[in-house]
């Protein structure tokens, strides 16, 4: 019996980066699969240091309406942005 193929979406971390990006999406039937084939479709000049694939069915996004909802009441609290804050010239990545 053949296993059913599933949709994973890929995201790398990059050498000289400090998150992991979406690079795009491979069809694979078990985690195992989908890491070698993000592996070897995304990653194969060692641009990358890691890789994670997640299950395409398992992601949970919003909508352009949710997130115009959701930022509409962050606009009265000025004290969220960092311009009320003085950081130190010895913090990195701030």
């Amino acid at each position: 019996m053949e296993k059913e193929t599933l949709l994973w979406e890929v995201f790398v971390r990059s050498k000289n980066g400090l998150s992991h990006k979406h690079v795009g999406s491979i069809h694979a039937s078990d985690k195992m699969m989908a890491l070698n084939s993000a592996r070897d479709t995304y990653t194969r000049r060692n641009e990358g240091i890691s890789i994670w694939v997640v299950p395409s069915h398992l992601i949970t996004a919003s909508t352009s309406n949710d997130i115009s909802d959701a930022l509409a009441n962050s606009e009265n609290k000025i004290y969220r942005h960092p311009s009320f804050y003085d950081i130190p010239d010895d913090v990195g990545h701030m």
